[in-house]
């Protein structure tokens, strides 16, 4: 009677500790929008108060500072979805049958295209390619398409086999178990690739200047060609929030498509 009575007492206690964890993880995750806004907030005060020349109020006119922040939104949101477009399908490709040789070589080429110098894999795409925005969006996905490639095999190759065995047994077919057993289980090793690739995204995208690509690294090249200190901390500042606004998206994504009970 009395472990009865304890069972009964203890019982709801296995499932509250994963609500009190849920609450804890989306407590966690007010802290970095709230410094964002508090780091944003005094940028535009200081910006509305400070005392400029014409060199450095020109690109950090309101309007001007629009474009840049629009520019740089745009170069990470094109080369995004290309890098999502690719990195998952191949990931998925090479954890199937025959094509799963060929991953070394695969995994090999993504490795070079990050390992490369990004200033230096830029430049190269642009002799190539012609300089523009084009040249900048191919070298950003190679350069970034890695952490989505890898984390989507890592995912699906940890998947438990018995499971897999489970779905084929119950007659779904290699395409059913995929898409209902393997991808929902491999979601949260694969938005972490996704939330490493935009934040690569975010700070490699200030390189497009060089290239004519636009950006916030218009800021910090000005900033350090002119010796002008508030262009050079201005533009780094407004790449490092973009950064962690977009790293907390995906953290909220994850949290978000995170299978029940992980």
């Amino acid at each position: 009677m009395t472990a009865a009575v304890d069972l009964a007492v203890t019982a709801p206690e296995t499932v509250e500790p994963g609500g009190r964890r849920d609450g804890v993880a989306w407590r966690g995750l007010l802290v970095q929008p709230a410094l964002i806004v508090v780091v944003a907030v005094a940028f535009v005060v200081w910006r509305s108060t400070a005392t400029l020349t014409d060199a450095e109020a020109r690109p950090l006119g309101w309007s001007a500072l629009g474009g840049s922040i629009l520019d740089h939104l745009q170069l990470v949101a094109v080369a995004a979805v290309v890098v999502l477009a690719v990195g998952i399908p191949l990931g998925v490709l090479l954890t199937r049958g025959p094509f799963r040789r060929a991953s070394p070589l695969v995994l090999g080429v993504a490795n070079t295209g990050q390992a490369a110098p990004a200033i230096g894999l830029f430049v190269l795409l642009a002799t190539w390619l012609g300089f523009g925005f084009g040249s900048a969006v191919v070298a950003l996905v190679l350069y970034s398409v890695l952490p989505v490639l890898r984390n989507t095999m890592v995912g699906l190759q940890g998947v438990d086999a018995r499971l897999v065995e489970a779905g084929r047994g119950m007659g779904m077919s290699a395409l059913a178990v995929l898409l209902r057993v393997e991808l929902p289980l491999a979601v949260p090793v694969v938005l972490s690739g996704v939330r490493t690739a935009l934040v690569l995204l975010v700070g490699t995208a200030t390189l497009a200047t060089f290239i004519d690509g636009g950006g916030l690294g218009l800021l910090i090249t000005t900033g350090i060609n002119l010796n002008l200190d508030t262009l050079l901390y201005s533009g780094a500042l407004l790449v490092a929030l973009l950064a962690l606004a977009v790293d907390w998206v995906g953290r909220v994504v994850e949290t978000l498509a995170r299978p029940k009970g992980l």
